[in-house]
């Protein structure tokens, strides 16, 4: 195993996050407050968050936790459900559970950057490109020359991180049965399953498709509430589930016992939750078209087919990273420079920069990113 290196995106949010004064990069939906959550709850899931003991709680997750994400799912049980501290250790462990020495994995980018250097601190990875010429398709044949008799794991991440493609249902399904057909796991990133634009290009979960599958899902994204701290992978096979629950004995080993109720509520109220959010982006939508239709000489600009983040082509001659960072240090406008989302596997375009959709208004940004540009002018 190779020593991680420095996770670019957090290092770039620890200097920026919470000190500009503009956060138009965010790649969560707009979060809620504790009493809009609980205003969402029956009667006895507020009564169990106001009378909950403040103890450890199961390993796995809360039992009615784990019922409560069983229901999002068309063939999955609760015993087929383990809960993590966010989808970032559900990651890792289970990267390390999968994966070792002699091994191969193959992984598609753009992606979160744990998604390739985890793998690659354990084994050999092979990276596969979505392709930004055809609004980020992927290449199934390029999928399938990647694979190797080693490989073990396919790493995927729809609706993507940062570019907000989606992929066809059929080639999703054909995924599935080409990882089942040389038995290599899929581990399918689904935490913005939800924000579709168009309901219709909505993805089956992988764990539905295959029993060797493994989802991937949390309630920051979609839901908008990364202050739970609360993820979970779906697969059903429960001897691979029980792998991951031992590994997990080594970090969390349990999750926060309010963070677990107030998911429980979450999800029960999902579907309230991801209406409000769809609407949000839907309203936001054409006032980002708006912007980016008054700088075309400036910015290439095609809005996302799902989640809430989109990656749109900086056209400036001073190139995408000093106008990033002259934008936060002058005007104090967070937005994140492809150098971010730069891969080790694949080549990837430097003149591209990720843009949040996701949060209650964004014209306060805008229009301090339109007062900067017109100083520039």
């Amino acid at each position: 195993m190779t020593r991680l290196p420095d996770f670019r995106l957090e290092t770039y949010f620890s200097r920026w996050e919470f000190t500009a004064r503009h956060h138009l990069t965010a790649s969560d939906a707009q979060t809620m407050t504790l009493g809009e959550l609980l205003a969402l709850a029956d009667d006895g899931d507020r009564a169990a968050f106001e009378r909950l003991p403040l103890g450890y709680t199961e390993t796995y997750g809360d039992p009615a936790l784990r019922e409560a994400v069983a229901a999002t799912y068309e063939h999955a049980d609760a015993a087929d459900v383990l809960c993590f501290a966010g989808a970032e250790e559900a990651l890792y462990l289970a990267m390390h559970v999968l994966l070792g020495p002699g091994d191969h994995a193959v992984v598609i980018t753009p992606d979160y950057q744990a998604a390739e250097t985890v793998p690659l601190a354990l084994c050999e990875v092979t990276g596969v490109a979505l392709d930004p010429d055809r609004d980020w398709a992927l290449d199934l044949d390029a999928v399938r020359a990647a694979l190797r008799p080693n490989t073990r794991v396919l790493s995927v991440n729809f609706p993507n991180n940062p570019t907000g493609a989606v992929l066809g249902r059929a080639d999703f399904a054909a995924l599935a049965a080409l990882c089942d057909e040389r038995g290599i796991r899929l581990f399918s990133d689904e935490v913005y399953r939800g924000l579709e634009r168009d309901p219709a290009r909505t993805l089956p979960q992988a764990a539905d498709l295959s029993p060797r599958a493994l989802s991937l899902n949390v309630t920051s994204k979609s839901l908008g509430l990364p202050g739970l701290r609360i993820g979970w992978i779906a697969c059903r096979d429960r001897e691979l589930l029980g792998r991951l629950e031992r590994a997990k004995h080594y970090t969390t080993i349990c999750n926060a016992a309010p963070s677990e109720v107030l998911a429980r509520i979450a999800l029960k109220a999902r579907e309230t939750i991801l209406a409000r959010n769809r609407a949000l982006i839907a309203r936001n939508l054409p006032v980002f078209d708006a912007f980016f239709a008054r700088h075309r000489d400036l910015f290439a600009w095609s809005p996302p087919v799902g989640g809430c983040v989109a990656y749109p082509r900086y056209l400036g001659p001073d190139g995408v990273e000093e106008f990033c960072t002259r934008l936060v240090e002058e005007a104090g406008v967070l937005l994140l420079p492809a150098s971010v989302f730069r891969s080790d596997l694949t080549p990837a375009p430097t003149d591209r920069f990720r843009v949040g959709i996701g949060r209650a208004d964004p014209r306060a940004g805008l229009a301090a990113l339109d007062d900067w540009l017109a100083t520039r002018a």
